[in-house]
């Protein structure tokens, strides 16, 4: 009898440990690795001619310095790839374009037959201008003028490529019209500059570091997209909205008229509701402190406008408390 009152109480004790090994585990605490909360948080970006890599950088220390777990902003090939990398569970943020998202997460363009399904939004945050960037030397005035030039598209796979295809599209043209290139942003304003290549599609914040380079050594010019081509791409393409490129940047003499999606953060739907929630805190109480430009746009009473996917529960969480629906 004794014997089994012994292994009885052995057993309740080992049974009652591993219960409070597991309460403590899903409890975490920052940097702890628990369920839920990494022990390193990788956010992917974009290319380093871009807005997404320096406001990355600047994101990763304010969401290190709340949480105390190691975060890196990291390169890459931008919104769709960027999807892609959080549905193989190798990041655990990124940014990417409202309208990447949506296709993401519906399985069509880029992403057709393989929907993204463990992905939900922090928030949105700034216009994602399409700027199809050329130079006064090149004669180009407008989206048809294109037809039959060197003209960079974006990236294979990227949002930008998306963008510029259905720009064409609008106006009665393809890729397949133009001499068609897959560069960087970088490598798009290298080429332009060294006159390999007579025009680029950027879609990025602007002003773009890239294109600020490249005005620094030629006569920059936006080609505009007008208004009434404008308004059939939106009536096509809900996530679009009209834009403007500021008289001033880049040395324009008078802004041009051109359209943008949103550029937003996403995180992978396995991180824990209250690491999320410190994660979106930790970025939109502290917008005072980014230096880039957007971060003038960047506002939580802004963040779930034309978001259209799920809201993470721990960003959900904040906005509630901010008043934000």
């Amino acid at each position: 009898m004794k014997k089994k009152t012994v292994a009885l109480l052995t057993t309740m004790l080992l049974v009652l440990s591993a219960f409070l090994a597991a309460c403590g585990s899903s409890e975490g605490g920052n940097g702890s690795g628990g369920e839920g909360n990494p022990e390193f948080i990788s956010m992917v970006t974009g290319g380093t001619g871009g807005t997404y890599f320096p406001l990355g950088g600047t994101f990763a220390k304010q969401i290190e310095d709340a949480t105390g777990i190691t975060t890196n902003s990291v390169t890459s090939g931008a919104s769709a790839e960027n999807m892609a990398t959080l549905q193989k569970e190798e990041a655990e943020i990124a940014f990417t374009q409202t309208d990447i998202a949506s296709y993401a997460l519906k399985g069509e363009l880029m992403f057709d037959g393989n929907k993204v399904e463990n992905v939900q939004a922090i928030g949105a945050l700034y216009p994602e201008t399409i700027q199809i960037v050329t130079t006064a030397k090149s004669g180009i005035t407008s989206v048809e003028d294109l037809k039959g030039k060197v003209v960079s598209v974006g990236e294979a796979g990227s949002g930008t490529l998306a963008n510029a295809e259905q720009i064409l599209e609008v106006h009665g043209l393809t890729t397949d019209d133009l001499d068609a290139r897959n560069l960087s942003f970088a490598d798009s304003t290298t080429g332009l500059q060294d006159g390999t290549i007579d025009a680029a599609f950027i879609t990025s914040g602007t002003p773009t570091g890239a294109v600020e380079g490249l005005a620094a050594t030629v006569d920059v010019v936006i080609v505009p997209v007008e208004d009434a081509k404008a308004d059939e791409l939106i009536k096509k393409y809900p996530y679009y909205a009209k834009e403007v490129v500021p008289n001033g940047t880049y040395g324009l003499t008078s802004e041009v008229a051109t359209v943008a999606v949103q550029a937003m953060l996403v995180t992978r739907s396995d991180l824990s509701e209250d690491l999320v929630y410190e994660i979106t805190k930790a970025i939109f109480d502290n917008t005072d402190k980014i230096e880039h430009a957007k971060g003038e746009l960047i506002k939580a009473e802004n963040a779930l406008n034309g978001v259209g996917i799920d809201i993470h529960p721990g960003a959900k969480k904040y906005f509630e408390e901010k008043g934000v629906k």
